[in-house]
């Protein structure tokens, strides 16, 4: 069985990682502060703290990483190392271009590499049921398959390096304007009399109805919104599918909406905060 690696042991990258370690896979993960602990260990999981010992000791490597910078100075460290035969999964959000480059460097290395993002927040990571929207060779994306498998309930193989990077931006970009959409549903009922309780009910068992707004109902009733996705990510997301070129009437005030709300202080509350913003 190959060696599983990890970098990036954050609010996703835990639950996907500690899913394949119940799955039996052996993990190893990346820990650049001896200080830090992790859940993982008491499963089983090695840490290793020099990245050149940890890539020579792992055979395919995801990353779940916040941004594009990171993610950069990352690579610009693993490409330093001896990569020859190694896979790197990158399933952190990232734009289409900077995962076009990283795979022809990845390859240069003699080493394989897959944009792999994925759909869905902290919840169905920790359940299982991600989507993985995956880009690069499909050899490498089969080898990867019975991975994603155990993470996730579907895969989609996209094609060419950064495929899977464009899917994700397309797919977020719907996501804020759904609850965009929602959050201005909401205000405007409430601001002619028609109560959030009422007005959520009314969405829910209409056509309108989502997962997304039935998983968002608690947190606009209550008024509290917990980070599942948090706001800060939206808005990037947005950002990058306006450098990608996708940079609508929509999309302009999707990007204005999310950004008075980071403004505001609300960047590391959920997306659906966004909901305080416009009122």
């Amino acid at each position: 069985m190959k060696k599983i690696g990890w970098i990036g042991l954050g609010n996703m990258g835990t639950p996907m990682a500690h899913n394949l370690l119940k799955a039996g896979y052996k993990l190893n993960f990346y820990r650049r502060d001896s200080a830090k602990t992790s859940p993982l260990i008491a499963e089983g999981a090695t840490p290793i703290e020099d990245l050149t010992d940890f890539i020579a000791k792992t055979d395919i490597i995801f990353l779940t990483l916040p941004d594009d910078k990171i993610v950069v100075s990352t690579f610009e460290q693993i490409l330093t190392t001896d990569l020859k035969g190694k896979t790197f999964v990158n399933s952190s959000t990232i734009s289409p271009t900077l995962a076009e480059k990283l795979y022809q460097q990845v390859q240069e290395k003699e080493a394989f590499y897959l944009d792999a993002p994925v759909s869905g927040s902290v919840k169905p990571a920790i359940d299982g049921t991600l989507l993985f929207l995956v880009g690069g060779d499909l050899e490498d994306h089969l080898t990867c398959e019975p991975l994603f498998e155990v993470m996730g309930k579907s895969h989609y193989y996209l094609g060419t390096a950064g495929s899977g990077s464009k899917a994700k931006l397309a797919i977020n970009y719907y996501m804020s304007v759904v609850v965009q959409g929602l959050a201005e549903t909401v205000l405007f009922a409430e601001q002619n009399g028609i109560n959030r309780e009422m007005m959520t009910a009314i969405v829910n068992n209409s056509a309108c109805g989502s997962g997304m707004s039935k998983i968002k109902t608690p947190a606009i009733l209550d008024d509290n919104y917990p980070a599942a996705f948090p706001l800060k990510f939206m808005l990037k997301d947005i950002r990058l599918a306006q450098d990608a070129g996708w940079n609508t009437a929509l999309t302009q005030a999707a990007e204005q909406a999310y950004a008075k709300a980071s403004e505001q202080g609300l960047a590391e509350q959920d997306l659906m905060a966004v909901i305080k913003a416009i009122q």
